[in-house]
């Protein structure tokens, strides 16, 4: 009877400490926000697809963490989505013809937008929309297409 309890007990402080370490990795994973400036100017990019891109995703250089979306809309008449985000006034000097991309963190993570230098020697400033722009990959859709094409090989 009482080596009975005691495995209860056990249980119940393992189940405990389990819910616990869950909650503690949730709060410190999920909506973390890292990006803090004290100036920023807003940008906007047109994208044919931005996937499960949301609000305040981040905006990323080369891998730093340069700024964040502030806005997914989608525009009826050009059939687009409008991506507004906001950079750290820091990073003023970013060529007005760089390209946006929306990139996926791993292989089934979430999405962010991607920003590669162009070679122009104006920049980016408040207002600005950057015209080269690169849509996000949906997984689902290439896999559909390569099992369309791996059924028309059979067919072969």
């Amino acid at each position: 009877m009482r080596q009975t309890r005691s495995v209860e007990i056990g249980t119940g402080l393992f189940v405990l400490l389990g819910m616990t370490s869950l909650f503690f990795l949730t709060t410190q994973t999920t909506g973390g926000d890292d990006f803090r400036a004290d100036s920023v100017y807003s940008v906007e990019a047109r994208f044919e697809n931005v996937g499960s891109l949301r609000e305040r995703a981040p905006v990323t250089m080369s891998g730093v963490t340069i700024g964040r979306v502030t806005d997914v809309t989608f525009d009826p008449v050009a059939l687009e989505a409008i991506v507004s985000f906001v950079i750290d006034a820091q990073y003023d000097q970013i060529p007005d013809d760089s390209d946006a991309s929306i990139l996926t963190s791993g292989i089934l993570g979430s999405q962010y937008v991607g920003l590669q230098a162009g070679g122009s020697p104006m920049y980016l400033d408040d207002g600005s929309e950057i015209m080269f722009t690169q849509s996000a990959i949906v997984l689902e859709n290439l896999i559909g297409k390569f099992l369309v094409n791996a059924g028309s090989e059979d067919e072969e």
